[in-house]
């Protein structure tokens, strides 16, 4: 669903009473938070989307390691799940559902994270995803606000995954760039999030369906700051500058930037450019905001542990503009 039209859907909705919900809708966060006493907060979030790879094992892999992503982000260790399934059982042979339900449950396992039922519908469109529950301390959860004007801005993955699934759906990807947007999409963030301890993170968010600056610019408006991008340090997967110059463009990027309006400066980006920022992520990486000081040794952290990490900006104090790309 596009950003804008579910911020308007999610608009002037009745405010939560109860004093134990540590985190509910307000702030766009990556999932809700219920405090159950003074050391054990309950962390949960669910996700679903159609197919974006043909193989039904892989998108049942991808569906679960996107499912998990919201838990990661939040700083929590994700315990179960339950699966939700669209299956148009007239069209589709079983065996597909099969394999997609087996590629989850293989990701899931790597996860450590036990299945327990879930719930499915006949849906002309095919959908997968989960319902994950995860358990936290409560002083020791992330937020997609908090971040503080000097801090770093650090992304795991690259990006692309929107552009590269739309050139697969036309014909117009090479089998080697698929099979590197598989290889992220799959990949967990378990060990991205699992390096931050000892760090002192200010704030961190998962880079879905919004794009890299539709979930910047939520994290930005929590915090009440601007953060300033520098387009050419956001890493890219392989192609997607070449399959963008071809019109290989997913319709949520126009979405992405409609949500946006006139909460970004561009300065002198290029188009193209703001259209690859804009694309919208099936599994991407966490950003995180810390203290600049603490940056590079998050870095090489991350880097000795065999995880991605690219230092792609700064915050800054908000003047105009919730996100400044240079």
């Amino acid at each position: 669903m596009a950003p804008g039209v579910l911020h308007k859907a999610l608009k002037d909705l009745p405010g939560i009473l109860d004093p134990n919900v540590l985190v509910g809708f307000e702030t766009a966060d990556d999932a809700g938070v219920y405090l159950i006493d003074e050391d054990t907060a309950v962390v949960q979030s669910t996700d679903f989307f159609t197919p974006i790879v043909d193989d039904p094992f892989v998108y049942g892999q991808i569906a679960a390691a996107n499912a998990l992503s919201d838990i990661y982000a939040m700083g929590s260790r994700p315990r179960f799940a339950l699966s939700i399934v669209g299956f148009p059982e007239d069209v589709l042979e079983e065996e597909i559902l099969h394999q997609i339900l087996c590629g989850g449950a293989e990701k899931m396992r790597e996860a450590g994270v036990a299945i327990i039922g879930g719930h499915s519908v006949k849906d002309p469109e095919l959908k997968f995803g989960y319902v994950v529950t995860g358990l936290a301390h409560p002083d020791r959860l992330y937020r997609n606000q908090g971040l503080q004007p000097g801090d770093s801005l650090i992304l795991t993955k690259p990006i692309g995954t929107g552009i590269i699934a739309t050139a697969v759906k036309y014909g117009k990807c090479s089998e080697d760039t698929a099979q590197e947007a598989i290889r992220w999409m799959l990949t967990l963030n378990r060990e991205a999030a699992a390096e931050l301890s000892g760090f002192e993170v200010h704030a961190v968010t998962d880079i879905t369906g919004f794009g890299l600056l539709g979930h910047a610019f939520e994290m930005a408006v929590a915090s009440g700051v601007c953060l300033e991008i520098e387009g050419e340090r956001v890493p890219l997967m392989k192609d997607v500058k070449a399959l963008a110059k071809r019109g290989m463009l997913p319709g949520g990027i126009q979405a992405n930037r409609d949500y946006l309006g006139d909460a970004v400066a561009w300065n002198r980006t290029s188009k193209r450019m703001q259209q690859i920022l804009l694309d919208p992520q099936t599994s991407g990486g966490l950003l995180i905001g810390l203290p600049s000081g603490q940056g590079p040794g998050l870095l090489e952290k991350l880097a000795n542990a065999g995880v991605a990490g690219h230092h792609i900006g700064t915050v800054e104090t908000r003047v105009t503009h919730y996100l400044s790309v240079v």
